[in-house]
């Protein structure tokens, strides 16, 4: 009875929607009737050259391959930020992160950063009979701050409109590392509470730079509190042993959690945000990758999500769900090598070039930050194609929105529906992108980093960050790799640029010093 009431209410609101929308556009009754499936499968830290069918030719990647080749290939898609935890946020609320004064790398410790008031893209769903679930990364902040791990822990993506959430609840190189159901912490023994600080050690509990002995991961830089599983992570814990995660099996865990919310589920519309934590630090790829790509950890855990996304689709085809279902395949920020650990990943990089021929990486301003792997899929509903279009993960919930027949807009989500299944390559026009709470500006073809202060590269990750004493102006169509600051060459271009800019922004536009990359 639920399940029908709900197809009724989907019904009756595609209905509503196609007898209000204007005849002459590509968006009709067709992409709605069915009731598609929607999957977001999310990398982490996965450059624009990291994959085949964006040019790499070290390392191949045939399953994300079959999404991106089969679908449309965006050569201009972008995450909103150049770091996780703000990618993520506007993923979700369709909102730019530098509006959020909070959503920025957070410790494992943080609040949630999206208000429970918030419209979401799960939430968005929900309103329209979908069941909705997140399996993998979160890193959006849990509780209102001092969490108990040993109650319930919320809010979090449970109040923001997922139905069904089992994540991890910020990053694997960060404590606690267990992994968190509906707001509870998997096989948690009470007898063996957990505490966890990102202040101070817990009294006579190991670390990673005072107990090297202990470790099977070296750490760089930055990594070297409480000691798990031999790996050094951020932040301290203590207690909670039968709740640990295993790092060399998280990739299978989650795999197989999504599978298990594909089944449980393929009777009904649903949303899956499947959020896989590879090739982000520490890369712990299961003994059958290791050595698999000839370039280390970093190459092997590219590889392992790789099989994991083929056997993840292998699922889909059996259950008969490919042909009602929106895959979307993107990464939340660029490429880094050494973010932490002595993995080998600079070692044996090669030929490989994970950027591209972008210039930058994670952190940086520069288009490395920001312009990642990014593709729609929908077997028989979508063309393979090439699309040049400007596109954000932004966009993504007023998109789907139009997809579902909801009238719900995000503040900043430009609705691309058109675009995302290859029937436009009318994209955006312009877009702010930010890079640890820094900004640039992307018209039409041309990019504007204003001034800021701070280092020209991140010794530690060896990175150029994109700060400058003046202004950067750069035409990506006759420059792409940034090379040709045009900001004295072209002084009216760089104004007018800096006025739409500031329209947007406001005082924010103004340079501010770089944050400390943590």
């Amino acid at each position: 009875m639920k399940l029908l009431t709900q197809w009724c209410a989907l019904f009756l609101s595609v209905l509503f929607w196609s007898c209000t929308t204007e005849p002459d556009t590509a968006t009709n009754t067709e992409t709605t009737e069915d009731a598609p499936n929607i999957v977001v499968i999310y990398m982490d830290d996965l450059g624009y050259g990291d994959v085949s069918a964006y040019g790499a030719t070290e390392i191949s990647t045939p399953n994300i391959d079959k999404i991106i080749n089969g679908g449309v290939r965006f050569t201009q898609g972008y995450a909103s930020s150049a770091t996780c935890t703000p990618s993520r946020y506007a993923l979700l609320t369709g909102v730019y992160p530098w509006r959020n004064k909070d959503a920025k790398i957070l410790p494992g410790t943080a609040p949630l950063v999206i208000d429970t008031t918030q419209l979401t893209l799960p939430k968005m769903l929900k309103s329209q009979g979908y069941q909705t679930g997140i399996v993998g990364k979160w890193h959006l902040g849990l509780g209102t701050g001092n969490v108990n791990w040993n109650e319930h822990v919320s809010p979090g993506p449970n109040e923001v409109g997922f139905d069904y959430s089992y994540i991890l609840a910020a990053t694997q190189d960060r404590v606690p590392t267990v992994y968190i159901e509906n707001g509870d912490v998997v096989e948690l023994d009470l007898n063996d509470p957990i505490e966890v600080s990102y202040q101070e050690n817990f009294e006579g509990e190991p670390t990673g730079k005072d107990n090297p002995e202990l470790l099977t991961m070296r750490w760089h830089h930055g990594h070297n509190n409480s000691i798990v599983n031999g790996i050094p992570r951020i932040g301290f814990m203590k207690g909670g042993e039968a709740a640990k995660w295993s790092d060399v099996d998280m990739a299978d865990h989650f795999l197989e959690k999504a599978q298990e919310y594909v089944k449980a589920h393929k009777e009904e519309p649903f949303f899956l945000y499947y959020a896989l934590q590879q090739p982000h630090v520490p890369r712990t790829p299961n003994p059958r990758f290791v050595g698999s790509s000839g370039m280390g950890p970093r190459g092997d855990a590219i590889l392992e999500a790789d099989w994991c996304i083929g056997e993840f689709l292998k699922t889909l085809e059996e259950e008969g769900l490919m042909e009602n279902t929106l895959i979307v395949f993107s990464s939340d920020n660029g490429p880094v090598l050494n973010d932490g650990y002595y993995d080998e990943a600079v070692e044996k990089l090669g030929a490989h070039t994970p950027a591209g021929t972008l210039r930058g990486g994670k952190y940086s301003l520069f288009e490395a930050g920001t312009r990642v792997p990014f593709a729609t899929y929908w077997q028989g509903t979508i063309e393979p194609q090439v699309s040049d279009a400007l596109v954000c993960q932004l966009d993504l919930l007023s998109s789907i929105a139009s997809l579902v027949g909801s009238d719900q807009q995000a503040r900043d989500s430009e609705n691309l529906l058109d675009v995302f299944l290859g029937r436009s390559d009318e994209g955006r026009e312009q877009l702010v992108l930010e890079a640890t709470s820094r900004t640039a500006f992307r018209q039409g073809d041309w990019v504007m980093i204003p001034p800021y202060q701070g280092p020209a590269v991140n010794e530690q990750v060896d990175i150029e960050l994109g700060n400058d004493d003046g202004y950067q102006l750069y035409n990506l169509a006759e420059d792409l790799g940034q090379q040709n600051n045009l900001a004295d060459a072209q002084p009216e271009k760089l104004e007018e640029m800096k006025q739409d800019f500031e329209q947007i922004r406001g005082d924010a536009a103004e340079g501010i010093e770089d944050l400390e990359l943590k």
